[in-house]
């Protein structure tokens, strides 16, 4: 069976088919051919290792059919490569949820949500607090959230504001038991980047999609002057 080093990255990979895994994954759905040119290499090689993969359950494929001529075969990933990627202590984390839930109660798990909401916000902060502008501090914290295994990128938006994508989520198992962890996470971006910027969960991975992304976005009331300076990115969140 594949396995992928769990200590690293998420987004560091050691073979091309684990760059294939990280594609679909990151993607979705694709045709080989959108493997091979985002890979740089060629069709027939992404074919062979998909079939590979197929062998060991990893990927499976659905023939589209759309219009006349052939079908377009597009391959995604299996339940069963769930498990190639960063769940961080999962069984641990649940199970500690569950003793202190039992042992002392809902409000002191709150408290400790929020005490873990003050110390990411906190730890965020002091590695971007050289980041004054918007567009590069984002990028900035994308690449941190993808070190902690969230494969996260920034998408811009015409007219201005972000997309945060994270195609990964190594804390799932955990947010399942306890969707404070979700809640937490918002509150986090929002304390980070500051009045100016409203961020709304548009994707949410526990709600059915396959990923979870934000949209970050200018504020209402600011004025015009500071709508073209962030849409730009020259502004930064306090």
């Amino acid at each position: 069976m594949r396995t992928l080093d769990k200590h690293k990255p998420v987004n560091r990979v050691k073979t091309a088919a684990d760059a294939i895994l990280f594609q679909l994954k990151s993607l979705g759905e694709a045709q080989a051919e959108t493997l091979a040119r985002r890979l740089g290499i060629s069709v027939q090689a992404v074919r062979q290792r998909l079939e590979r993969l197929l062998a060991e359950n990893l990927v499976s494929f659905a023939d589209q059919v759309r219009g006349r001529g052939r079908p377009r075969r597009v391959w995604s990933l299996t339940p069963s490569a769930g498990s190639l990627f960063p769940d961080t202590h999962a069984q641990l984390t649940v199970d500690l949820i569950g003793s202190i839930r039992r042992e002392l109660g809902e409000q002191a798990l709150a408290r400790l949500l929020q005490d873990r909401s003050r110390e990411i916000t906190s730890s965020y902060r002091n590695r971007l607090h050289s980041e004054t502008n918007m567009a590069k501090k984002l990028r900035s914290l994308a690449d941190i959230r993808s070190s902690e295994g969230y494969m996260a990128r920034i998408e811009e938006l015409p007219g201005g504001g972000f997309v945060l994508v994270e195609d990964h989520c190594p804390i799932c198992a955990a947010a399942v038991t306890c969707q404070g962890f979700c809640s937490i996470e918002l509150e986090v971006f929002r304390n980070l980047l500051g009045p100016e910027w409203e961020i709304e969960r548009q994707d949410h991975l526990l709600s059915g999609a396959r990923r979870c992304t934000y949209r970050i976005t200018p504020a209402p009331g600011l004025t015009g002057g500071t709508h073209a300076a962030i849409a730009s990115g020259q502004t930064a969140g306090r």
